[in-house]
């Protein structure tokens, strides 16, 4: 297997009403073809960061954030964009979907932003809203779908540009335990059969008999395993 994503030593500070957040703090990490790796953690214990470095949506004080061996804190700014749509998929907790727009044509948004025409992104959206299990509500906007569909239109979306990379950010955090099983299966198939390599950060325990590694993220810094007091049995 190879590490697509590896982030190595990575630092991200913040100051703040006069004092420093330790975001990132040194953190290692590699994600490989086919790994499906969740990280744990309390609010404010850098998760959300760890994706924006990854997503090369912010760059490192210090170290390194590679995919596929490039650096992406280097890259300029087309560049990192390029890097976002062609092979990241980012799934965020609150959807972020065009509320007039329908299913099918929020999950064909970011095709849009490569300069495809609407029937074109349409054509490549519609097999994975079927995917997720939306084929019949494709017309649908997201005042009529619930928070669990809503959210595998996300998951359509960012699999719409066939990423190499999916990143996602507490995607079962507003679902409850069966939706949220729906949506961690759907990942670790999707994660089986096209050997795409998954970081998830969440709170949500249902997740850990669908992971490959377990890791938690305190206080910027990351260790492997699970913090009992970090995502507590039900």
């Amino acid at each position: 297997m190879t590490a697509l994503l590896a982030l190595r030593q990575v630092v991200k500070h913040y100051a703040t009403a006069g004092e420093v957040v330790r975001a990132v703090d040194g953190v290692s990490l590699t994600v490989e073809g086919g790994e499906f790796v969740a990280v744990f953690g309390p609010s404010g214990s850098g998760k959300t960061t760890l994706l924006l470095l990854a997503a090369a949506l912010m760059r490192p004080d210090r170290g390194a954030a590679c995919f596929g061996g490039r650096d992406l804190g280097q890259l300029s700014a087309r560049e990192a964009a390029r890097y976002r749509r062609s092979d990241v998929g980012f799934v965020f907790q609150s959807f972020h979907l065009m509320p007039a727009a329908s299913a099918l044509d929020n999950a064909a948004l970011k095709l849009l932003s490569e300069g495809l025409s609407l029937a074109v992104a349409q054509r490549r959206a519609q097999p994975w809203l079927e995917r997720v299990g939306l084929a019949a509500r494709r017309e649908h906007t997201p005042r009529e779908l619930s928070k669990g569909e809503c959210q595998r239109v996300a998951i359509a979306r960012a699999l719409a540009n066939d990423p190499r990379l999916l990143l996602a950010d507490e995607p079962t955090g507003n679902l409850d335990s069966q939706r949220s099983r729906e949506i961690l299966a759907l990942m670790r198939t999707l994660c089986d059969e096209r050997s795409m390599p998954i970081l998830l950060v969440t709170h949500d325990r249902e997740a850990l008999p669908f992971v490959d590694r377990v890791y938690t993220l305190r206080d910027g810094k990351l260790s492997a395993g699970l913090d009992a007091d970090v995502a507590p049995a039900a």
